[in-house]
């Protein structure tokens, strides 16, 4: 009850704010910057952490730069991703472009299902569009939002072109549910998510730190002989972003141990360096330290010796 309360007036707000023209749209970002930047700092503490851990090499001018840049974009992502609720599908087509989608169409010729690895980067909310551009069932793993009003309301968004949602939870199930029915699929999944501390299986170094990787994507393309691609994503202007796609592997089952993840993971940096003010950096990705992880796995993992014999 309570969080309809709450979300209801927002809802209507949004609905209103939704009919002007996406240009007045962004101007509300400008304001929005100053608000969380200067007046609440949003999380300004784990955003400068987390720069000045992956860009040591970088100066405190250089930091502060890319830093204040990531708020101008956060504020832009918002925005852009309230107004994607009502966007036209000739606008949706515009603003999210494809630089290479003869690399999708020559899978789909194949019949070979994909898994598109992606980051926090640009706006992947904006990425529902894929069913505007290629055949296939286009699918996006997700974690389900506490509130359910507002887990709706981002479900509706995302499914407006086409695009499927899956909960994390059964994402496994569906996508093979699909794979069965010969239907190719086109799979979003977001590699740089923070595992959790029972899900640590991998760790590897990412922008100059220790990192937990999540090794669904590996698992999922070897046991179903997926195709994994990522998508380097580019901000082109304000309210403008292009994709341009990067084969990892064709063939999974021949790539060894966490070569696939390896070379998501590599893809990500380099997207990140190229346009380092993109990504999301006040989310706490780097929480978990490996001894940390370690000793709680230690202690909340293993069975007693009594109990893994069968007795």
């Amino acid at each position: 009850m309570i969080d309809a309360l709450w979300f209801y007036p927002v809802y209507v707000t949004i609905f209103f704010f939704t009919l002007l023209p996406m240009r007045v749209q962004l101007l509300l970002s400008d304001f929005l910057f100053l608000m969380i930047y200067h007046v609440a700092g949003y999380r300004k503490e784990t955003v400068y952490i987390n720069l000045t851990r992956s860009f040591p090499e970088k100066s405190e001018k250089e930091i502060k730069q890319i830093a204040r840049a990531y708020y101008h974009h956060f504020c832009d992502y918002l925005i852009e991703s309230i107004a994607w609720t009502r966007v036209s599908e000739k606008e949706a087509r515009k603003r999210f472009t494809y630089k290479n989608p003869e690399l999708i169409h020559n899978l789909y010729r194949q019949k070979k299902s994909i898994l598109i690895a992606i980051g926090h980067s640009g706006n992947w909310e904006w990425m529902g569009n894929l069913p505007l551009f290629f055949p296939y069932q286009a699918l996006a793993i997700y974690k389900p939002l506490k509130n359910r009003h507002v887990d709706r309301f981002f479900i509706r968004m995302r499914e407006r072109f086409g695009l499927k949602t899956i909960p994390m939870a059964i994402s496994m199930r569906t996508i093979i549910d699909f794979h069965h029915r010969q239907v190719p699929t086109l799979t979003l999944v977001l590699t740089d998510q923070r595992p959790h501390l029972n899900q640590i299986e991998y760790w590897t170094t990412f922008m100059n730190q220790e990192t937990p990787v999540l090794l669904g994507t590996e698992k999922i393309s070897k046991k179903l002989d997926f195709a994994v691609v990522f998508m380097h994503v580019r901000k082109t202007g304000r309210g403008y972003y292009e994709g341009e796609f990067v084969t990892i592997t064709e063939n999974p089952r021949e790539t060894g141990p966490f070569e696939i993840t390896e070379r998501h993971v590599r893809e990500l940096e380099k997207q990140i360096r190229e346009q380092p003010w993109t990504w999301l950096w006040s989310h706490k990705r780097w929480k978990f330290k490996r001894d940390q992880v370690e000793r709680w796995q230690a202690a909340n993992l293993r069975r007693p010796e009594s109990q893994a014999d069968g007795s």
